[in-house]
C-alpha cells in the first residue's frame, strides 16, 4: 500500500482503522476499544431513525453529513490546531447541544443538522476513528489509524 503521510500529519496513516492493531499510548483497547465502536454504531442508528421521524429532507442530509470533516484542514497548521479543531467538529458536545436546542426551541434546522452531525460522529466511531491526541494524526483515543509501519 502506498504511504500516505503528509508533512504535519505525522506516518502512521497508511489505510483504514478496521486494519490497525498499533496499540496508542492512552488508546482504549479489546473490549472497550469494541464498546465505544458499538456505542457509535448505536448513536448512527438512533440519529437516522430521529431524522427520518423528523421528516427532514435527503438532501440536507446529503449535503452536510461530511461537513464536520471539513476541520482536517485545521492540520495544515499543524497537528496540535489540526486535532484540536477535529476534535471540536467530532465531540457529541456540539451535536447534542445542537440537537437539543433545535428540539427545545421549535427550531426544525437546528435539530435537523444537530441530527446529521450525530449520525456522523457515530459513523466515525462505529469505523474506528475516534478523537485525536495533538502528536499525530493517526493517533487517537480508539488507538491508531492504519496499518502498523513495518520498518
Amino acid at each position: 500500500m502506498a504511504d500516505l503521510s503528509v508533512p504535519g500529519l505525522g506516518t502512521r496513516w497508511r489505510g483504514s482503522p478496521a486494519a490497525s492493531n498499533a496499540a496508542t499510548p492512552g488508546a482504549a483497547q479489546g473490549g472497550v476499544r469494541t464498546l465505544l465502536r458499538l456505542e457509535g454504531l448505536a448513536v448512527l442508528a438512533a440519529a437516522g431513525f430521529g431524522y427520518v421521524q423528523f421528516g427532514a429532507g435527503w438532501g440536507l442530509f446529503a449535503l452536510l453529513f461530511l461537513a464536520p470533516d471539513l476541520s482536517m484542514l485545521g492540520y495544515l497548521a499543524g497537528p496540535r490546531t489540526g486535532a484540536r479543531l477535529y476534535n471540536a467538529a467530532h465531540s457529541y458536545l456540539g451535536a447534542l447541544s445542537l440537537t437539543a436546542y433545535g428540539a427545545l426551541a421549535a427550531q426544525p434546522l437546528a435539530l435537523a443538522i444537530g441530527l446529521i452531525w450525530c449520525a456522523h460522529i457515530g459513523l466515525d466511531r462505529a469505523l474506528g476513528y475516534g478523537l485525536k491526541y495533538g502528536e499525530d494524526f493517526g493517533a487517537t483515543h480508539l488507538g491508531a489509524l492504519g496499518r502498523p509501519d513495518p520498518w
